[in-house]
């Protein structure tokens, strides 16, 4: 009889801690020494075990201009920073940093350079603004986004400078403007990731290659004033912490020169913390709420004792005392719908915007009527909010929950609409309209409230491939889908969207790509359908819901090559809104019909988790 050995190629081995996908993927944070000063919006650079803090506000509040060294066990003073001020950024090492721009009672683009004992005067910034995104030396540095006291508002930049030394000269400037990002990597490779866009918390990652910028996947979470590895690089970097638009989270994601993948979370949630170190050995100190002097190290398995997962291999774990198994997931998420809060009022045709956790449901059809209602969502519970001016179904939307967009609709008694109404968190306002009034649009548009895309639709009986980008004030018609569609689901930034399925003549499967520029087909959804709901990116969507007919629960996950079914919903519906964080691992249905006319309308909220991709461990059981 053959052997396991002989079969599987690998003996069964006892190990203390389960195998894993990666070195990183075994990474935790555990305490380290406290700052001597508590602070928030303090610059970082250095490594773990050689780490500088600078700046910052205390709780008071006020600007400090204190420095701090940090040997990997204690931080003790160093020389003050020559201007006092809080929401810079740094760069470099220890011994060889570099600050730069910043608020002291106003913005400033000054520039610090510290030599380990004393900081000098460096060349100014050619551009006023503070929470810009860092990386390179103090020597060949790079500083990018941000935000500026433009007239007539404050405005995020996408400007993008390098500093040999001396002096900064302008360099391509960022895909996305925002503030409060991280950056990893050198000035002539360079990691740009996260931020605000104000409104709006994109995930969006973008590369430098010394003369311009090139948009990659984002992460599974948008957020600002994020934590970094400062001595990341541009294809192994760590992002850390952070302020969605709800709440300041723990989560913690690496990236790996072509997606970023979520490990172990910090311990403690926090904003405008600052970091150094790298993607294996990294640090994060400083943040609120409240302001705190916390320091956190990140660590992962040595080398040596790392053990990669093999699929198919039984260990015994002496930790766990537990026989296991490396399971193989195809790459898939190890999702599954749970129930949420229900609607107050059910409805399909709505429009969804937001989160999981900070989510808006807006407008849709009754049984009877096309309603203006306005719900907003907590994680937990729907409360009613203010009313859209004007009641539709059917509409396309876009933005965050203090922040969005819906566009266009059927209105009663049926006429088609082109009205586009701003929601400022408080109340709706009419902007300027599409230009072709239609309905049965996207279950989601794509993009944020200063950046997005109404996709498809129907106008009097003929379906449309009408793509419309929206710029913050007008609708501009830019190039069509290759495929004329209504009723199907999209996500996805202005730049980088997924269209998938939805109607014309017959229900579709067909998939489509937006680049910023032009629609491209892809691998078909398994599942042909319409009125579906969907959440994600390019290459990491979430598809649900839907009718066939008859309704469907079927969920599929698209991996940027392919699609495969995972966890269905528990209700199978055609989805009335729905939203998502921008990932495929944390997504809304809401709402919706349980046949394909308007009796069936329900309230059902269900919630999608998927916490971890890939191979999993599994403890095996008698039976």
């Amino acid at each position: 009889m053959a052997e396991y050995k002989g079969i599987k190629g690998f003996k069964v081995q006892t190990v203390s801690t389960d195998p894993a996908a990666s070195i990183v993927a075994t990474g935790t944070w555990a305490s380290g020494g406290s700052l001597s000063t508590a602070r928030r919006s303090l610059g970082g650079a250095g490594t773990q075990t050689a780490g500088l803090a600078f700046g910052g506000a205390t709780a008071a509040p006020s600007n400090t201009a204190a420095t701090e060294e940090y040997d990997g066990s204690t931080w003790t003073a160093g020389g003050s920073m020559n201007t006092a001020r809080r929401i810079l950024t740094g760069t470099g090492i220890q011994t060889a940093a570099l600050a730069f721009g910043g608020f002291t009672t106003v913005y400033t683009n000054a520039t610090e350079e510290y030599d380990g004992s004393t900081w000098t005067n460096g060349g100014n910034l050619s551009t006023t603004r503070f929470a810009i995104g860092g990386a390179g030396t103090q020597t060949a540095g790079l500083a990018f986004g941000g935000e500026t006291p433009a007239s007539p508002s404050n405005l995020v930049s996408n400007a993008t400078e390098e500093y040999d030394g001396s002096t900064w000269t302008a360099g391509g400037n960022l895909n996305t403007a925002r503030q409060g990002l991280g950056g990893a990597g050198t000035q002539t490779a360079g990691l740009g990731f996260a931020g605000s866009t104000s409104p709006g918390v994109p995930g969006a990652t973008e590369t430098y290659n010394g003369t311009s910028w090139t948009t990659v996947s984002s992460m599974n979470t948008g957020r600002y004033s994020i934590g970094n590895s400062v001595a990341g690089t541009q294809t192994a970097a760590l992002g850390f912490g952070g302020q969605t638009e709800a709440s300041p989270v723990a989560n913690t994601e690496s990236w790996d020169g072509s997606s970023w993948t979520e490990v172990s979370d910090m311990s403690t949630a926090r904003n405008n913390l600052a970091g150094a170190g790298s993607q294996t050995s990294a640090l994060g100190f400083g943040g609120q709420p409240p302001v705190t002097a916390a320091t956190e190290e990140w660590t992962v398995a040595p080398p040596a004792s790392f053990q990669q997962e093999n699929v198919g291999q039984v260990f015994y774990n002496s930790t766990s005392n537990a026989f296991k198994v490396t399971k193989d997931n195809s790459g898939l998420p190890l999702g599954a719908w749970s129930s949420g809060g229900n609607l107050n009022t059910g409805r399909r045709l709505a429009s969804g915007i937001g989160t999981q956790t900070a989510n808006l449901f807006a407008g849709g059809e009754t049984a009877t009527a096309k309603i203006g209602l306005n719900e907003s969502y907590n994680g937990t519970s729907w409360t009613e909010v203010n009313d859209l001016n004007s009641g539709r179904g059917g509409g396309s939307s876009f933005g965050i929950q203090t922040a969005g967009i819906v566009a266009g609709g059927e209105l009663d008694p049926g006429a088609n609409t082109a009205n586009t109404e701003s929601w400022n968190g408080t109340n709706w306002t009419e902007v300027n309209d599409l230009n072709t009034a239609r309905r049965s649009m996207t279950s989601m548009g794509a993009g944020t409230q200063t950046a997005g895309l109404s996709i498809g639709g129907l106008v009097s009986t003929t379906v449309q491939a009408i793509t419309e980008s929206w710029n913050g004030t007008s609708f501009t018609e830019v190039n069509d889908m290759n495929t004329a569609r209504q009723l199907a689901a999209a996500h996805g930034t202005q730049t980088d969207a997924l269209a998938v399925a939805g109607s014309n003549t017959v229900y579709i499967n067909n998939v489509e790509t937006w680049n910023g520029t032009s629609w491209t087909e892809v691998a078909d959804v398994n599942t042909a359908r319409q009125k579906l709901g969907g959440t994600g990116t390019s290459t990491s969507f979430l598809a649900y819901g839907g009718n066939l007919p008859p309704t469907t629960g079927v969920t599929e996950f698209w991996n940027g090559t392919s699609w495969t079914e995972v966890a269905d919903l528990a209700t199978s519906r055609s989805v009335g809104g729905d939203s998502g964080s921008g990932s495929s691992s944390s997504a809304l249905a809401s709402g919706g019909s349980t046949n394909a006319g308007p009796a069936g309308i329900t309230t059902a909220t269900e919630e999608w988790n998927a916490p971890a991709p890939f191979a999993s461990n599994v403890t095996l059981t008698a039976s």
